[in-house]
């Protein structure tokens, strides 16, 4: 059962195209990821799916609901956490919770029972009493999903989780989005910049840059399109006459000039040095040789032209 299906939808702001064209679908129970860099689109795309923006063309469902003529049926099933901290931080995290669960008309035994429960999910539930103010950013931004998960949403969308934590508070905030995904099966939409998050969490990933979708799949997917193994080639000499010598085998899936190395996607058997007996033969000399495997930060680069933020 599918919990979004996005087609076609557009968002402009004045002359800039922020979201051009995009459609994707997200099953229930995913993982599913829209992993691009700055200025790609993603936090347009999710305040578009959460109703809070309107599209300019275009349509989307989610959880079986259109965002433009069904908004409230929307916001019923999901939960939203910003990419920039929205938690008050002179409240305690209990005060925080019940304060946004009384946007949704819950009892006060209700509330508070749900608060718990949530705070439970991520460890929190010890530091119920403490002001925010005296949280790291980890805690904070796990109390920001804990805040998402009060209605018991379908579909959890976050943008930019982990921007600004340092790498082992990042990990301890994946591992409770897979429990919140594998526990509770809510369907989770991840923005991120980070290819090593989108690797370890998503399902699939949509791979976002200047507002267009350039692929979709699921990471060992996404790595295999570039080709089994990598063959990485520093020549003296004119590089393109090597990408066009390149094209002459048939183990070569795609040649692309990286720098002043040009990188071969390889498919099937090579014998390298039947390779480098044909290339001495027609005049090629390199500096450099190399072998691995595709990374996802190698696939960003392939359908964006851009590096990976770290």
């Amino acid at each position: 059962m599918r919990e979004i299906r996005a087609e076609g939808l557009v968002r402009k702001f004045g002359g800039l195209v922020a979201v051009d064209h995009i459609s994707f679908e997200i099953e229930r129970g995913e993982i599913f990821g829209l992993l691009g860099l700055n200025g790609a689109g993603k936090t347009t795309t999710v305040l578009m799916l959460s109703t809070l923006l309107r599209p300019t063309s275009g349509r989307a469902e989610v959880c079986g609901f259109d965002i433009l003529k069904e908004p409230e049926e929307v916001r019923k099933r999901i939960g939203l956490v910003f990419e920039e901290p929205s938690v008050d931080i002179y409240l305690t995290a209990a005060e925080n919770l019940d304060l946004h669960a009384r946007m949704y008309g819950l009892p006060k035994e209700e509330r508070r029972r749900r608060a718990e429960e949530a705070l439970k999910v991520v460890g929190l539930f010890e530091r119920r009493n403490s002001q925010v103010r005296e949280y790291s950013g980890g805690m904070v931004r796990r109390l920001e999903i804990a805040r998402a998960l009060l209605n018991r949403p379908r579909l959890l969308l976050l943008d930019e989780p982990t921007i600004g934590l340092d790498v082992q508070t990042r990990r301890f905030v994946w591992d409770y989005v897979k429990e919140i995904n594998e526990r509770y099966e809510v369907t989770i939409l991840l923005a991120t910049s980070f290819v090593e998050e989108a690797e370890y969490l998503c399902t699939r990933i949509a791979v976002l840059d200047e507002g267009k979708v350039r692929a979709v799949g699921a990471p060992e997917e996404l790595k295999a399109s570039l080709g089994e193994k990598l063959l990485l080639l520093r020549p003296l000499g004119a590089l393109g006459a090597l990408e066009e010598f390149l094209r002459r085998f048939d183990w070569v899936k795609e040649v692309r000039r990286k720098d002043e190395m040009v990188e071969v996607g390889v498919c099937g058997e090579v014998r390298i040095s039947e390779f480098l007996r044909i290339a001495r033969e027609q005049g090629f000399s390199f500096t450099h040789i190399s072998f691995r495997n595709p990374t996802l930060e190698d696939v960003l680069l392939h359908y964006t032209g851009k590096r990976a933020e770290g």
